[in-house]
């Protein structure tokens, strides 16, 4: 398991962070002062307090998850959004037949993943409040453009403007989390961040219910009211998210009405003991590009490509799935499909609180993918509506809690603020790519059985036990050589891997 590293001392007598190395053992930091910070501050080591850690790690869960799943939800939102419509007259007035409603989806995501590494850099660059007040603004105003389109090229083109937009999103708000909280904290905080996702996309299947209703209503169909006021709901979101949104550990004091002189102080001197990458180095594409070279990384995006193929095509089709496969009407296909979303915050919870506790990444993840496989064998192959519908909610439970358990199972294994960066964008953009093909494993034409989907959702979650175990392997060797004395890992010295 990961063990934290020495404390280091800290100082506050610069209105920059700056790294100054003393000697070969000790480094000092400058935390950056608050406007009012007294020019006079005498240097003093920052001493950890059990409560005002509890203070800490309060004020940042309401402030940064509170925001960050509301801002992820986006994705999910989106997906709830078109997939509600997809079952009204979406589909005939935009001349959606044959494969174009499958392309309006994985366009979207093409564009998501090309943009995915320069949108998380720029999250760095020009500060998380302005990039994410930024883009969640753009978002919303082409969500509610959809409302106004009248054939399935301009819903082609509008998608591909989300998918840009959308793009800096997930990686960034991960990466963001990752700088904030302890390798051993990690995956509750991820946990709230799906938690957040999925009782919006759920709550949004209910209010898709009610806007349907409002078919004929000042001349719109239902599904473009569905993109209407969810558009408007967003742009009202970015707004808030430029004051409500917070920086960067050192650059806490930027952020409005958040941390005092001296949580910030406690805030960075908690990431710097436990893995000694509170700052990042200046930009260059070097230093980014470089990590690319790590296999690991890429082991990573595999296992969430593996994830996404399930749940792109449990959240896009499951509206589908309920109205062709188990025969529901329109209606109640969409009111249906948030009860087994609001169900998965139990297990993602319960599940991450388990993980940090004990400081377990590979064995929740084997897990939820178990809970997955039966899921899917319910789904698939029994005749029984109650039992089928029974298991989406043990699939949906189980990937949106691997989704926390993976998104800790990478960040505590990593090390370096631009390697947080790359590793957030590759395997954002892999679980992207899983998005495209989970798109078309849903056919239409195998309703109601679906066994290509079910299929391909067990497979990929049998590969994805083979992932852990291969990663935990050596991890486990790797930690042994590292305790001998004969390896240093991630360039970071007293850094373990976590299993």
């Amino acid at each position: 398991m990961a063990e934290a590293s020495s404390s280091k001392s800290l100082t506050a007598t610069s209105p920059r962070l700056s790294l100054a190395k003393d000697t070969a053992e000790e480094r000092t930091y400058s935390l950056p002062e608050h406007p009012d910070a007294d020019d006079e501050d005498e240097d003093a080591e920052t001493v950890r307090d059990p409560a005002l850690e509890r203070r800490l790690r309060l004020k940042v869960d309401l402030r940064l998850c509170t925001i960050a799943g509301l801002l992820c939800s986006l994705n999910l939102l989106d997906s709830g959004v078109i997939s509600s419509a997809s079952v009204t007259s979406m589909l005939s007035d935009l001349d959606l037949t044959g494969n174009r409603y499958s392309v309006s989806i994985f366009i979207f995501t093409i564009a998501s993943i090309t943009f995915q590494l320069p949108s998380t850099i720029a999250v760095r660059t020009y500060g998380p409040r302005r990039w994410f007040a930024f883009i969640t603004f753009c978002f919303g105003i082409i969500t509610m453009c959809t409302a106004f389109i009248h054939t399935w090229k301009e819903m082609i083109a509008l998608r591909v403007l989300l998918g840009m937009a959308m793009s800096g999103i997930y990686p960034g708000l991960t990466y963001l989390i990752s700088t904030w909280y302890l390798r051993s904290e990690q995956q509750t905080r991820f946990a709230y961040l799906q938690t957040g996702e999925v009782i919006i996309l759920a709550t949004g299947s209910i209010v898709n219910f009610g806007l349907n209703k409002l078919n004929g209503r000042g001349g719109l169909a239902g599904w473009r009211w569905m993109f209407l006021v969810q558009g408007l709901i967003t742009i009202l979101l970015g707004c808030a998210t430029y004051f409500w949104m917070v920086d960067f550990p050192e650059e806490a004091h930027r952020s409005l009405y958040f941390l005092t002189e001296e949580e910030q102080k406690l805030a960075v001197s908690r990431i710097q003991a436990d893995r000694k990458d509170v700052q990042a180095d200046p930009f260059s594409w070097n230093k980014v590009l470089r990590h690319a070279g790590d296999p690991k990384v890429y082991g990573f995006a595999c296992m969430f490509f593996l994830l996404n193929l399930v749940s792109t095509s449990l959240s896009y089709f499951l509206p589908i799935i309920l109205q062709s496969g188990m025969g529901f009407s329109e209606n109640a296909s969409i009111l249906l499909s948030a009860p087994p979303y609001y169900y998965a915050v139990i297990p993602v919870i319960l599940s991450s609180i388990i993980g940090d506790r004990y400081r377990i990444r590979g064995p929740i993840i084997i897990f939820n993918s178990l809970c997955l496989i039966v899921g899917f064998c319910m789904l698939g192959f029994t005749d029984q509506v109650t039992v089928r519908y029974i298991g989406t909610y043990l699939a949906t439970g189980a990937y949106v809690s691997n989704w926390a358990a993976l998104s800790a199972f990478y960040a505590s294994n990593i090390a370096g603020q631009w390697k947080r960066a790359f590793t957030a964008a590759a395997v954002t953009a892999l679980n992207g790519a899983g998005g495209i093909a989970g798109s078309f494993i849903v056919r239409q034409q195998e309703a109601p059985r679906y066994l290509t989907a079910v299929w391909v959702s067990i497979g990929s979650h049998v590969l994805m036990i083979g992932f852990v175990a291969g990663f935990s392997g050596y991890f486990y060797a790797a930690n042994k050589r590292q305790r001998a004395g004969k390896a240093v890992l991630e360039g970071t010295e007293g850094f373990r891997y976590s299993y």
